[in-house]
């Protein structure tokens, strides 16, 4: 009697190290773009908050998820699956923070330059 049990399904120890690889490089960019944002030299304002809340939630469900995966249990598929959901919840936030910098950016340069006497 050699039937797995569906909720014993294992992920190939190769799957789950790619996975974690790639978790950890999009989370070391997360970590990047915040950390360059904030040597931003336009001044940060209150209205910033609406692109930093997402972000660092964002970063705080990638590291969640990695270290689910780094977890030996991450090898059931149950556990991986899981990691995997968490982790692109964590990447969606932070891209939608990322975007949501860019146009507070933007609008912020695109309103200082539109002044009379701005150079």
């Amino acid at each position: 009697m050699n039937e797995q049990d569906p909720r014993e399904e294992r992920v190939e120890p190769v799957f789950r190290n790619g996975t974690i690889t790639i978790v950890g490089i999009l989370l070391a960019f997360s970590l990047g773009f915040i950390t360059h944002w904030a040597a931003n030299p336009i001044p940060w304002q209150t209205y910033h908050l609406v692109a930093v809340l997402p972000i660092l939630v964002g970063i705080a469900l990638q590291i969640r998820a990695l270290a689910i995966l780094l977890d030996i249990k991450s090898l059931q598929r149950s556990i991986h699956d899981r990691a995997s959901r968490i982790f692109i919840a964590g990447l969606i936030l932070a891209a939608c923070g990322v975007g949501l910098a860019i146009l507070l950016d933007f609008l912020e340069i695109s309103a200082k330059s539109a002044l009379p006497g701005a150079s």
